[in-house]
This record gives structure tokens, sequence and C-alpha cells, in this order.
């Protein structure tokens, strides 16, 4: 719907301050940037910093961490499976590499473990390619320009956007990967913005010292896995398995990672995958609405991975935080929780409160940016009210154009300018009303650059991973995790699945002794886990997006 008379009269106070701050722009001058002790000071307002809103683990590898009630629901659940019931001695399929997660970074995986020599089968709970990585917009980064940047740089900006809790080792690989994996994107077949002079177009993101940021327009997570999953489909080596996903890992006499057990959604029956290496790689969390936020995320990102990793006993790391996009719709309601690009505050859109005044950096990293825009709303008073009385902060994109030249919204943002227009809204003309929405699972499973884990066999890729990011991650880092540690994880599943790994007798009693350790905890509970799908079937949780009982799928 168009901006009711309401806003519409709001918007008049955000015009009347644009000159002056299109003005301030074209001179260069600019809010001042937060100093660490105000970074922290504003980090109170996060909702990382609400202690209510977690609390200690009560079983696992990770007993006593505290994490967000929603995900230590999952993982004090019981399993979807009774593993009585299961027969592993026949199983349905069988493969070399198994890569549970049809995103970016399973996608990845199985094309590189299968110009390796493997046989590879891709299982997902949804199509190939509903995945967290079709949704993300801004763009991709990596240090290709060295005569303004280097991985030196890259890695600076990632540790300190993590607020240096990073695993300095995942860091390094990260960065130094990166302009290779750049360079194999575009050589199958992924359109980048570019210069006129050919050269690949790179913009600032929030938390970054160089311009670095690779995109495809506000499309980029969508080309890249347009591209590369027709590369996978149009692979002989590559099976892929769709609406199936795996809700328990299978585990052999030894303790190594041995297949996993799927379930058929469309048939309600399980099956048995054997295989010689495993990579998990089924993405994040958002779907669980953490502290009751609306999200950015897809309908299948439920955690399941991290649930299958730790109840066959890998650490969790740094799931003590979760990212909250500084710039999610909050109107129209139709679009809440969608995404709106970090790469609109890179080409110049200010943060304006109702009284149309700037009052954060708008290149501040996102916890920043997120806590800044909650305080406005929830301490300051300063949000702009919508007609159901929710709050939100106005993303003044009719600055770009004036900054840029008329029609660089519309060219350089296609999706959300058609997306808006579908509700008479023209986004070069009129801001945007944005708040915080859950974005990005910041910590996940343990494990190693070379993407293994503690499990032999086992590999961890993307956002089902922790330690990559800290406590927060940047812009465009996402997108390069799934890349760089997808093909790392799919090369070393493959290289593990040649070497002759013992075959032995496969076996679910690690799920046993989980439900036993449950039982001895006192955790008495109906819920079971991974969850597959949100339930919205309640009308009001579907007034709050919010789901508040796992109880299994719909059916």
């Amino acid at each position: 719907m168009p901006y009711p008379p309401q806003l519409q009269e709001l918007i008049k106070v955000v015009e009347k301050t644009r000159p002056a701050r299109v003005e301030r722009k074209k001179r260069g001058e600019q809010v001042p940037f937060l100093s660490m002790d105000g970074r922290e000071q504003m980090l109170k307002h996060h909702p990382d910093f609400k202690d209510e809103g977690r609390r200690a683990l009560r079983v696992g590898p990770s007993k006593g961490y505290r994490i967000a009630h929603e995900m230590a629901d999952l993982l004090e659940a019981r399993s979807r499976v009774d593993p009585s019931r299961i027969d592993l001695s026949r199983p349905a399929l069988e493969t070399d590499v198994l890569v549970i997660g049809g995103g970016g970074a399973g996608t990845s995986a199985a094309l590189l473990a299968e110009e390796d020599g493997a046989r590879v089968a891709l299982v997902t709970k949804l199509r190939h390619g509903d995945a967290n990585t079709m949704m993300a917009e801004g763009g991709i980064q990596a240090a290709t320009k060295s005569e303004k940047d280097s991985p030196f740089y890259h890695y600076l900006d990632v540790m300190g956007g993590g607020h240096f809790t990073n695993v300095p080792e995942l860091v390094d690989t990260l960065v130094t990967r990166a302009p290779d994996a750049i360079g194999w994107l575009e050589a199958l077949g992924v359109s980048f913005s570019k210069d006129p002079d050919g050269r690949l177009h790179t913009i600032h993101g929030g938390g970054t010292s160089r311009k670095r940021m690779h995109y495809a327009a506000d499309i980029t997570g969508a080309e890249m896995m347009r591209t590369m999953r027709d590369e996978a489909r149009n692979r002989a080596g590559v099976a892929v398995v769709e609406f199936a996903p795996a809700v328990e890992l299978v585990l052999d006499e030894h303790g190594a990672c041995a297949g996993a057990v799927l379930y058929n959604l469309e048939t309600e029956e399980y099956a048995v995958a054997r295989a010689k290496a495993v990579v998990i790689s089924t993405g994040g969390c958002g779907r669980l609405h953490i502290q009751g936020f609306m999200t950015t995320n897809h309908y299948g990102a439920t955690g399941d991975g991290v649930v299958l990793g730790y109840r066959a006993g890998l650490p969790i790391v740094f799931l003590h935080t979760v990212q909250y996009h500084p710039t999610g719709i909050v109107f129209p309601e139709q679009a809440e929780g969608i995404l709106i690009t970090e790469k609109f505050r890179g080409e110049g859109a200010n943060l304006v409160n109702v009284e149309g005044e700037q009052f954060v950096n708008e290149r501040e990293p996102r916890d920043v940016e997120a806590a800044a825009i909650i305080r406005q709303c929830e301490v300051e008073r300063q949000g702009v009210p919508t007609p159901t009385g929710k709050l939100g902060i106005w993303l003044d994109s009719p600055m770009i154009d004036l900054l840029h030249g008329e029609g660089t919204v519309r060219r350089e943002f296609p999706g959300k300018h058609i997306l808006f227009k579908r509700y008479g809204i023209d986004i070069a003309a009129e801001p945007m009303l944005i708040y915080p929405t859950l974005h990005y699972q910041n910590g996940g499973l343990e494990f190693r650059p070379d993407g293994a884990t503690a499990i032999a066999g086992l590999y961890v890729a993307g956002e089902a991973g922790g330690g990559i990011h800290g406590e927060n991650r940047l812009m465009g880092n996402s997108l390069l995790d799934i890349i760089v540690f997808g093909r790392i994880a799919g090369r070393s599943a493959a290289a593990y699945a040649k070497s002759g790994a013992k075959d032995g007798k496969p076996t679910l009693e690690h799920v046993v002794r989980y439900h036993r350790e449950l039982a001895q905890a006192g955790v008495d509970t109906d819920r079971v886990a991974p969850m597959l799908i949100p339930d919205y079937t309640d009308a009001r949780v579907r007034e709050r997006q919010l789901t508040a009982r796992y109880l299994g799928t719909v059916r």
C-alpha cells in the first residue's frame, strides 16, 4: 500500500532536511564514527545484551553455555527419529560425499568435491537454491584491487567487526582465499556489476576501510546461486535430492560420520543415506525469530545443522550473539522483515529519525548500527510510528539520485525498486521505513580452516559453522564465507572419502545417549528437533511473525 496521509506528512520533514544533508555529503562531511567507548555504550541497546533472552544449556558438549532460549529449546529437544525403528543396514542412497544443504555453501562444496573425483549427493530440505544465499543482496567482499587494498586490510576489518573475538586462522583463510573465490565465480559465469572500463565495481560496506564490496546490482546472492545451481545440475557426478532434509547424522562404531537419516517431506517416510564423508551446510536459524524479531531469512532457516552436529558431539561457539540487520522493511507490513541491503547506505542514503535528523554514521558495523536504531525508537522516542503502532526509522533513498544522478536508484537497486513499486511507493522519490530484523547466525558448530570437525569424516561450511565472524559479521563476508569454506569443505571431504577411511558398522547410539542425558538432566519436553518447518498456523503467531512453540512440522 502507498504511504498513508500520516506518514506522508512525516516524509515532508525528511524532505526539508534532505538538501542540507546532501550538500554535507557532497563536501565529504559525515556524522563522526563512534569511539570504541561510544560503541561499547551503544551496544548495550542491542538485543544480545538482554541477558534474560538467554539461558545455560543443560546437556551436550557445550553444557553451561548461555545461548538464546529459542536455540536452547532446539538443542534440548528429542530427536525426530526413534533409533530402534531405523534400519541402517538398508540404505536408500550411497555416495562418497553427502552434502546436507542446497544453498551457496552446499552447492560450492558439491562442485569442488565432484571436481576432485568424488561421487556427490546433495540433499536439501526444500528446492535446490531455496536458501539465504538467494536472498543476499548487497555484495561479496574480496581484496581484488591490490593498488589500494590487500588481504591484510581485509583481515583487520573482519577482526575489528567481530570485536577481535574471531578465530584468527579462520579469518586468515577467509581473506587470503577471497580474490580466488571472485575469480572462480566469474569463471562460472556470475555477472558482477562493472565500471565502464570493465573492472569490477566495488563500494564500501559498514565497517570496511577499503572499497572491496563486489556486487551484481542488488541481487548478488541470487545471481551467484543461479550460476552455481545451474553448474551443479549439469554435472553428472552430482545427484540432487530435493524435499529431503537430514534429521539425524549416522556415525559408525569408530565414531566417524557415515551418513544421515533423511525425511521425505512429501511421503513423510525416513530413508538412510550412507556416505564416506558428510558436509553440513544447512545455513542459519532466522526462522526462530529470536527475541520476537521479524526476519530476513528464507522459510527453511531453522538451525537444523547445529542440532545435528551438537547431538553427535560437536561443540558450539559464538551462538551467544545473533546478527540483526539494521535495515529490514517495517512498512508496508506485507513485506515486513525483508532485507534492505547495506548497499543503500554505501551509496549515500542517510538514516534519519522522525525529526529528519541523521543520528548515526551509516557505515558503522551492523551491530552498532542496529543498536543505534533501536535506541532512537525505544529510548530517545524519535522513531516513526506506523499505522499499526510499530516504530521505524527512515532510510532516505532519494539522496542517492541527488548524489549520483537521476536513475541511479532504479539502475543499482532494481529488486527493491520493483518490490516497493508493487505497493505504490517509489523509493527514488520517497524514503523507506526500516527497523532491525533478525538476519544472521553469527555462531555455530566448531570447525577448523580445512572445514573438518572433531568428528572424523564430518565437515562444516557456511552459516552452520562458527568462529569466522566472531561476535558480529560485516556485510559481504557471508557470501564470501560460503564460497571460500564451501569449496574447502568439498575438497577436504572428497580427499577424506578417497583416503580409504574405515567402513565401520553404522549406528545411532549417539541419539540414545543424548536422550538419556536429557532425562538425567531433568529436561522433560515434548519438543523434537530439528524443527524443519516453522509453524505459523496459530493466528496470534501469524500476527507477530513469531514461532513460540516447537512441536515438529505442521503435519
